[in-house]
């Protein structure tokens, strides 16, 4: 097997290395229109995880040997397991990174949102372990996050920095944004759960889903559901991808922002403007990250 090379993100991606070598995984951005997968489809879970090689399949930690198991926690009667395993995805997404398994463990993901085994409640590993928190909305979380790392801002960035060779030089994220409408066919049943959490989840992780040419149709319909959001939501992060959307489609959003909005987006735009003043008395450069949440 060639060695993985490494090259860094433009200042503000996150610092992930890329892998470069040749895949060899079965769904890869080469072959993934070949009709193993179709991109306007996810698969059943069972023959996407028996016919995908992880092992040969590129990862932060080297190969995925170790995925097979873990993707199959993902559905064990147990929610603190089921959590576990989650968490224990983080080499497929390392630094906001994709390497040559983020698209067949994405899928997986994906495949298994509706399987009754994700309709558990375990511990919340992000606030409160106390309180509990659905298992469907954790993975919906995790799709929702590798989404964002390649939403059309992310690609913009990398493209400046790359002289517009960004995409054409890193077909794991070709790969990923490629199969958005699948991703959307399978979070959009999910966006009038009856389970709050769960429908927020999906509500956020759609909005960078339907940047995809073939799903810019749902916006308004979208843009309707984060409205709803925005009512009843307390969740910074919630808040502030739904409220960015919503501006960014040219939505009305004064009578959305609270107290807390408004203090959020201004604390960023002061920290912008002083990193910003910062790049131009050092001559550095580089781009201004995701405001904190």
């Amino acid at each position: 097997m060639p060695r993985q090379e490494a090259r860094r993100w433009p200042v503000g991606l996150g610092g992930g290395g890329i892998l470069k070598r040749r895949s060899l995984c079965l769904v890869t951005s080469e072959n993934h229109q070949s009709g193993d997968f179709a991109s306007d489809g996810v698969p059943h879970h069972r023959p996407l995880l028996d016919g995908t090689d992880l092992a040969l399949c590129g990862t932060a930690r080297g190969d995925g040997g170790f995925l097979p198991a873990v993707l199959s926690r993902l559905l064990d009667p147990d929610p603190a397991v089921q959590m576990r395993a989650i968490s224990e995805l983080e080499p497929v997404c390392h630094q906001n990174s994709f390497y040559e398994a983020t698209l067949p463990v994405a899928l997986y993901v994906a495949a298994i949102l509706a399987h009754p085994a994700t309709s558990t409640v375990g511990p919340d590993r992000r606030t409160d372990p106390e309180r509990g928190y659905p298992v469907r909305a954790a993975l919906l979380d995790w799709l929702g996050s590798l989404a964002y790392d390649a939403d059309d801002e992310c690609l913009a960035i990398g493209e400046r920095h790359f002289n517009g060779e960004y995409l054409a030089d890193y077909p794991e994220m070709r790969a990923f944004r490629d199969h958005r409408p699948a991703f959307y066919r399978a979070v959009s049943p999910f966006l009038n759960d009856e389970d709050t959490a769960v429908r927020h989840a999906a509500i956020v992780a759609t909005l960078p889903l339907i940047e995809h040419p073939d799903l810019t149709c749902h916006q308004d319909e979208l843009g309707h559901s984060a409205q709803r959001l925005l009512t009843d939501s307390t969740s910074r992060y919630n808040r502030s991808r739904c409220l960015d959307a919503l501006k960014n489609w040219g939505f009305d959003t004064t009578a959305l922002e609270n107290a807390d909005d408004t203090a959020a987006r201004e604390r960023y735009a002061r920290l912008k403007a002083e990193r910003e003043s910062g790049w131009a008395a050092d001559g550095t450069g580089g781009h201004f990250e995701d405001p904190p949440f």
